[in-house]
């Protein structure tokens, strides 16, 4: 799906009232896998932007961009599961959130559509041990004949990578 596709889509979204959102899903893909991030803390999706570097950062905080006057850090969602690192293309995207008045952007490898899953369609994601990968998995989506995972975004960031970023950027999601 294109990316102009994708934001008439949200601005369609952002239209309709909040209870309407309730069970949207933007789908995303890394690697051969799909992910859905719930729609209501998507700003915008973007393309790639320049990044800052910023040191002494967990690998999968890429760093910073500038996005309209807005210092926001940007975490590749591959690093970030543990998956090998791929170039960015023109099909790369960074889908911009708001978590708790914080705005952060996920890098990932192509966006694809936005999706209603009526929680009737969703599964509880079951315990498959102790890996730090499925404290990322909010559910599984049944959309036809295939599973989306269902990410919470709450729980990108452990509380100690958030202090870091807190410490390392104070003035992130803030007017530059």
């Amino acid at each position: 799906m294109a990316e102009n596709e994708i934001d008439l889509l949200l601005e369609e979204d952002e239209a309709d009232d909040e209870d309407t959102l309730e069970n949207k899903f933007l789908v995303f893909s890394l690697a051969d896998r799909e992910y859905g991030l719930e729609i209501k803390y998507i700003i915008e999706i973007i393309g790639m932007q320049p990044i800052t570097e910023v040191p002494d950062m967990p690998a999968f905080i890429k760093g910073v961009t500038n996005l309209r006057g807005k210092v926001v850090p940007l975490i590749d969602v591959r690093l970030r599961f543990h998956m090998e690192s791929i170039p960015y293309t023109e099909k790369t995207c960074v889908i911009i959130l708001n978590i708790e008045g914080e705005s952060l952007g996920l890098i990932v490898d192509t966006v694809r559509e936005v999706v209603s899953i009526p929680s009737e369609n969703t599964e509880p994601a079951p315990k498959m041990g102790d890996g730090e990968a499925n404290r990322f998995i909010a559910s599984f989506g049944k959309v036809e004949d295939s599973v989306k995972i269902l990410l919470d975004v709450r729980k990108l960031l452990r509380d100690d990578e958030l202090e870091v970023l807190h410490d390392k950027l104070p003035e992130a999601g803030t007017p530059a």
